[in-house]
């Protein structure tokens, strides 16, 4: 006879495992499904503990690719500000030459 722990720990294991392989859409419409599924007048008992192992599964891989994203936005938006700075220096500094050089050539008579 099987250990029911050790058969409940097996299919978590199966279901987060396979809440992996969705794509975020596609993990938050079984999500929205599921939930479908317990807002029915009869719920089917025998499904219960399988549907909410299921639902948790999918939340919890959703919300580690939520934290994952934010640590990756937190570490990107700096860099592209920075890069967006020098590259906002750069232009001010082409903008200044080209207007120094106006002025240059103004002073000597060319215009």
């Amino acid at each position: 006879m099987k250990d029911s722990k050790k058969v409940d720990i097996d299919e978590s294991e199966e279901q987060d495992s396979s809440a992996a392989t969705l794509s975020y859409t596609d993990a938050s419409r079984e999500l929205d499904e599921i939930v479908g599924f317990f807002e029915q007048r009869d719920v089917d008992v025998d499904q219960l503990v399988d549907r909410l192992q299921r639902a948790t599964a999918i939340v919890e891989e959703l919300d580690r690719r939520i934290r994952l994203t934010k640590v990756q936005v937190e570490e990107l938006v700096p860099r592209l500000q920075a890069a967006s700075g020098t590259f906002d220096q750069a232009t001010d500094v082409e903008g200044l030459s080209d207007e120094q050089d106006l002025a240059d050539e103004d002073q000597a008579g060319l215009f």
